[in-house]
């Protein structure tokens, strides 16, 4: 269930007041779920390449082409999953997609939906302060 607009406003304020309170604590915190997630996926995918390697020489040692054919298809799978799980692991001490500090991300990097609430945002914040 999605936050209302007020509780994202109270959350981000709780955010921006543990930054400026200890910047130190809220950077440590930031990403470790995330890391620990992709982690934990890149080390699934690969045992994964490893089963489809043990299934691709089952396959070649039965003389099944199709159990071959299945080992490199989850070989291929699983290193398709390694590659994009590492490369959206955040560094430590890296900021967040999203949070207080997502506003300072240049406008060409942002999502065309960030846009969008961005603006959407601003005419609601106009249209109640008249």
């Amino acid at each position: 269930m999605p936050l209302s607009e007020h509780e994202q406003r109270m959350l981000e304020q709780m955010e921006r007041a543990l930054y400026a309170e200890d910047p130190k604590f809220a950077t440590a915190l930031e990403g470790s779920g995330l890391r620990t997630y992709t982690r934990r996926r890149v080390y699934q995918a690969v045992a994964g390449f490893l089963v489809g390697i043990a299934l691709l020489m089952a396959g070649m040692v039965a003389k099944q082409v199709w159990l071959s054919v299945v080992g490199f298809l989850v070989m291929l799978g699983c290193a398709v999953l390694a590659v994009t799980g590492w490369r959206k692991a955040p560094k430590p001490g890296e900021q967040p997609a999203s949070g207080p500090h997502a506003r300072r991300q240049p406008r060409q990097k942002r999502s065309m939906m960030d846009r969008i609430e961005e603006r959407w945002q601003r005419r609601r914040d106009e249209q109640g302060g008249h």
